[in-house]
């Protein structure tokens, strides 16, 4: 099997993805926005503060043969998002919105296929709201569609969302997945029909899939890896003090930051909050409330975010909706002992009581109880840490790309 992949923005998983094809000698293609290699324009570029984004589209060089880029629309969307062209990059309707951005790439990649096919393409992977032209293309060719869905099924989503739209009026406007037009959502249904497989990094996001109305593909679970092992790791907190909590994530109810703050709050004589991350929304007046009673850092460099892991005792990630969660394992691998949902991948990398804590999804209550396991029992921090850091060490995003070269094998 040989496979085109394509992400327009790439991360940690879609590098590991398409590096896994690299090394297991099945990449065709890589295909993206803007890709930075040593040497190359992107690379060059990306010393000038305008263009310091590109700093994080850095790829391994051993892709550099592989990979097509498209950046003409990206570079639209950086650019009026730093002149503060708002109009521009406006959900959906933007000329250089995300879903323009995505839909552009995917056309790039249909239109490629043919070529493709003939240097011996078998397969087109790609990920939610950016298959559809190219699946569609595939289909006609008669190549595979290997289809990745990074977070829960809209269906799903709908569902919960709206349940805590009831339950938290007063947090319903960070609630911002409720934006999409039909248009997009009937996209995404169209992007799961035409799937000859489908991938997820979770069970919760594999569940959520239930909630499709018709048969789809099979499903198959390959969980995100961990980033490297913190070298050292200190545990300070003892009985009397104060436990030092951290939140990294969107500031959106979808976070279960209600809960959150709720139980920081009950708990505050006994706790210290840290939230670092953006808010979904500027006109959210319990937000801005809860933010003022806490210490909050808007934004950090990534190298920086782990550092405040290791600097705190446990990190708390109570989200309602989940697609996998790489701030778990971001801090696992720091030695930062994690408090988290079963809507999360927290049922497929921690063991409760082992190397983390599994709570239900939207339970103050059940959130108090396993801070409060915390602060009773302090040796428990070091003890989880510790082992947190060796399931960190079991499962590298080397490991991750090579199981999912081979998943994509199986049935082939």
């Amino acid at each position: 099997m040989k496979v085109v992949i394509s992400h327009p923005t790439g991360n940690a998983f879609v590098r590991a993805a398409a590096k896994g094809l690299l090394n297991e000698g099945m990449l065709s293609a890589f295909e993206t926005t803007v890709a930075t290699f040593p040497g190359n324009v992107f690379d060059r570029l990306s010393s000038f503060s305008l263009f310091s984004e590109f700093q994080r589209r850095r790829y391994d060089p051993g892709l550099a043969p592989f990979t097509n880029t498209s950046p003409l629309r990206e570079l639209g969307r950086i650019a009026s998002g730093k002149a503060g062209l708002h109009q521009l990059i406006k959900h959906e309707s933007g000329i250089f919105s995300v879903d323009a951005v995505y839909q552009q790439l995917d056309k790039q990649v249909a239109a490629g296929l043919v070529k493709a096919q003939k240097k011996g393409a078998s397969a087109v992977y790609a990920y939610e709201d950016g298959a559809l032209f190219s699946f569609s293309e595939a289909r006609r060719l008669g190549l595979q569609c290997l289809y990745d869905l990074p977070i829960g099924y809209w269906r799903s989503a709908r569902q919960i969302m709206g349940s805590e739209k009831e339950r938290w009026p007063e947090w319903a406007s960070t609630l911002t997945g409720f934006g999409d037009s039909a248009e997009k959502l009937t996209r995404k249904d169209n992007e799961l029909l035409l799937s000859d497989r489908i991938f997820v990094a979770s069970t919760f996001t594999a569940n959520t899939l239930k909630d499709f109305p018709g048969k789809l593909a099979p499903v198959e679970i390959v969980p995100y890896a961990f980033p490297p092992v913190a070298d050292h790791r200190e545990y300070l907190f003892k009985s009397g003090g104060r436990l030092k909590i951290l939140f990294v994530g969107g500031l959106s109810q979808r976070k279960g930051i209600a809960y959150l703050f709720e139980a920081a709050n009950a708990l505050s004589k006994f706790v210290e909050l840290t939230v670092v991350g953006q808010k979904a929304i500027n006109d959210c007046p319990a937000l801005d409330k809860a933010l003022g009673m806490h210490r909050w850092i808007p934004s950090l460099p990534h190298n920086q975010i782990l550092e405040v892991m290791r600097q705190h005792d446990v990190l708390i990630f109570p989200s309602l909706f989940e697609g996998f969660g790489l701030v778990i394992t971001e801090a696992m691998a720091q030695g930062t002992p994690v408090i988290t949902t079963d809507r999360t991948a927290g049922p497929d990398i921690i063991k409760d009581n082992e190397n983390g804590w599994l709570i239900e999804a939207g339970s103050t209550e059940a959130l108090i109880k396993a801070i409060e396991k915390l602060i009773h029992k302090p040796d428990l921090i070091a003890e989880t840490g510790q082992a947190a850091m060796e399931t960190a060490r079991q499962r590298t995003w080397e490991l991750y790309g090579k199981e999912l070269s081979k998943a994509m094998l199986h049935n082939n």
